[in-house]
């Protein structure tokens, strides 16, 4: 069974280098909710969901394995410039990947996660090292065939294709790339997971920052009235919510876990497990936020209902999933904050959408106070 124990374990800070790599996806996650935003369908949403999973594939793979080595060595450095350099051509083709831009999506995805595991392999300071990531290779080269062929097939078909690649990456980052005979055995591995948690909280910074963004553009692009400053007000205090609840005891409560955990790995990779879905909601709460500050009174609909609270259901089922199965802490915050917001969103279907926000806004403001106590 592979084994870590032979890559070195000093600590070290976020460099300047990966902040500069994240650069990237500030791109990628405004893409996303753009996309979501123009197409505002189940099937929008799935396809939105499809690309979400291969862009945070990319980053989190690079940043487990940037950690991993520790980025401060030259080869981790010249691997996150280059996966920076083909993945902006991939953000870049995120609005027309559903289109006529399958291709142009789907060649740098293929390139950063094939090229990527063989550069470690070749250059990886351990053996077992080199093992781990050739198994890993054999998941991505599984998926690679269903990326080629939805990006090779008709755009109506193509969230088939890559609908069942992104559920095969899925399954394999859940599951650590296992395969038979060979099932990776995290515990007493040498892992900076503090590093690695605190970039999974950069990147939670990124999506957080997405919302803030849309808010700012909508009020931008909106008349200055008295609504769109209560709009525009509630919008950020609700973004500000979701970050206090992000920021706030759960992670008071990990950093106890790692003080006391004989598996760091798991705690991390746990916790990429669950940032993909609370990027996933902050994506629909900045939707979400531009489409009732730009029209704030026109009708109800269940599909700005679904953004509403949807978004903030799905961050926070996320953070109480990872803080049942990681620090053991039972998510009672999250749970009652999510039945709450079940009830805001029926009432949604019958008010104003700016009633619907500042309803979504105050219940958050309210967890985040009782998150604070």
């Amino acid at each position: 069974m592979p084994s870590l124990s032979q890559v070195p374990d000093q600590e070290y800070e976020v460099t300047p280098l990966e902040l500069f790599f994240d650069l990237v996806f500030v791109f990628a996650v405004s893409q996303l909710s753009h996309y979501l935003l123009e197409h505002l369908t189940w099937r929008g949403a799935a396809e939105t969901l499809v690309l979400l999973v291969a862009v945070f594939g990319v980053w989190s793979y690079t940043s487990f394995e940037a950690t991993l080595l520790q980025v401060g060595w030259s080869h981790p450095g010249w691997m996150m410039l280059a996966v920076m350099v083909v993945g902006l051509f991939m953000n870049a083709a995120i609005d027309r990947a559903f289109d006529a831009g399958g291709v142009a999506f789907v060649v740098p995805l293929l390139v950063i996660q094939v090229g990527r595991p063989l550069y470690t392999i070749a250059t990886a300071p351990t053996r077992t090292l080199r093992e781990h990531y050739a198994i890993m290779l054999g998941w991505i080269v599984a998926s690679a065939p269903l990326w080629i062929a939805g990006a090779m097939s008709a755009p109506e078909t193509r969230l088939f294709w890559w609908g069942l690649a992104a559920i095969l990456d899925l399954v394999g980052t859940w599951l650590a790339h296992p395969m038979p005979g060979r099932v990776l055995q995290s515990e007493n591995m040498e892992f900076d997971a503090d590093h690695m948690l605190e970039r999974c909280r950069l990147f939670l910074i990124i999506a957080l920052g997405e919302t803030v963004l849309a808010t700012g553009l909508a009020i931008a692009a909106a008349p200055i009235t008295l609504m769109t400053v209560v709009t525009g007000t509630v919008a950020l205090t609700g973004t500000v919510a979701l970050w206090m609840l992000g920021f706030g005891r759960a992670v008071r409560l990990t950093q106890q876990h790692l003080e006391e955990t004989r598996n760091p790995i798991r705690a991390s990779r746990y916790a990429v497990n669950a940032l993909i879905g609370m990027v996933a909601g902050l994506i629909a709460v900045a939707v979400a936020n531009e489409l009732v500050i730009t029209h704030p009174q026109e009708h109800a609909s269940v599909t700005l209902a679904l953004l509403l609270c949807g978004g903030p259901i799905l961050y926070l089922l996320a953070q109480g999933w990872y803080l049942r199965a990681v620090p053991g802490v039972r998510p009672r915050l999250q749970l009652l904050g999510s039945a709450a917001l079940v009830f805001v969103g029926l009432a949604t279907l019958t008010v104003p959408p700016y009633v619907g926000l500042i309803l979504v806004g105050l219940s958050l403001t309210i967890l985040a106070a009782l998150d604070k106590r």
